[in-house]
């Protein structure tokens, strides 16, 4: 799979591309979807989570599906009641040992078959040569939900934790790590080629503090779950103060969020490490032509890294004119193409 040889950083005949949240609301086939049934009740029923996967499939020449899914399944799974009104919402947030103490440790197969169910019907329906994605959100991520309750803009709840009892965020941290690691290979099992783990909010951390505490938990779960020939991607959105030290993950693929120019951060990484990444999403509406224009530039600076796989530098968004993700998948292949 051209996917897979680029995350190892193998010899490909063009840029894999692929795009975050790309099953999703700027598709008018997913938003009819969803008109039959909520969020969650979509993540939790196979049929509708792989329709969903395989809709930007069937429309796109991607390289790769992600499965529809969210990062907190598996905290659900641990004890903890999420809802989507329509953000995520925890209503009885951790907060104290005793709340930590009474997280469950699931196992995947029985506590998210669905998630493994709607893997397994995607692989089989996806072509030989197209990859698929399992993921998991890092532990301080899911550990900013678990404690806030929700989203936040400061998190200042979390790291209130962090700051005045470091030894119980580090359990929690350890806690979702160990529900993290059989979730991701039980997805693996039911058909993954490849998983990515989203630290999507360890970019609200100072670089030291993020040396200190998300480092050590995702380079927990990155070692626990890598097997031969199955890439892990880890993707910090807000690589800016720490991109010399994501090396030290342990990651197959180290995503780069928007913020930083994917030629600096090749450099600041290192050329050895295969990445993935980086145009702003906002840029899919703009015209047509900006974007093929800002597409070939990113494929030209990822050339200087040992293997690259183009996506945006964070999710799709909502507004974004399905006909330009066609002009950006043509693009990508197009410019990345080997003679």
């Amino acid at each position: 799979m051209r996917f897979i040889d680029a995350c190892l950083g193998r010899p490909v005949d063009t840029t894999p591309v692929w795009v975050m949240r790309q099953a999703g609301r700027y598709l008018p086939e997913y938003r009819a979807l969803r008109e039959t049934a909520d969020f969650l009740a979509m993540c939790h029923r196979p049929e509708l989570a792989a329709e969903a996967t395989l809709q930007p499939m069937r429309r796109y020449d991607l390289d790769a599906a992600i499965i529809f899914s969210d990062i907190l399944i598996p905290v659900e799974a641990m004890g903890m009641t999420v809802e989507f009104v329509p953000e995520p919402r925890l209503p009885k947030p951790v907060r104290t040992r005793e709340d930590v103490a009474a997280l469950r440790e699931p196992d995947p197969h029985s506590a998210t078959g669905f998630v493994m169910d709607a893997l397994s019907r995607v692989r089989a329906a996806l072509p030989a040569d197209k990859a698929l994605i399992g993921f998991a959100g890092a532990p301080f991520t899911l550990a900013t939900y678990m404690i806030e309750g929700g989203g936040s803009r400061e998190f200042l709840n979390a790291k209130s934790m962090m700051y005045n009892d470091p030894g119980l965020f580090r359990d929690l941290l350890a806690r979702i790590a160990d529900a993290t690691v059989p979730y991701l290979a039980a997805q693996v099992d039911a058909g993954a080629n490849a998983v990515q783990v989203f630290d999507s909010w360890g970019g609200a951390l100072s670089p030291d503090d993020w040396r200190a505490f998300a480092l050590p938990a995702a380079r927990s779960v990155v070692s626990r779950v890598r097997r031969p020939g199955v890439p892990v991607i880890y993707f910090l959105n807000g690589i800016g103060g720490v991109a010399e030290d994501l090396a030290s993950v342990g990651a197959d693929v180290v995503g780069v969020d928007f913020r930083t120019s994917l030629g600096d951060a090749i450099r600041r990484i290192g050329p050895a490490q295969p990445v993935q990444g980086n145009l702003d999403p906002a840029a899919l509406l703009g015209p047509a032509g900006l974007v093929r224009e800002r597409a070939a530039e990113v494929v030209a600076a990822g050339r200087a890294a040992a293997g690259h796989v183009f996506n945006l530098g964070h999710g799709i968004h909502r507004q974004t004119p399905p006909e330009n993700v066609t002009a950006l998948v043509d693009a990508v292949h197009a410019a990345g193409r080997r003679l």
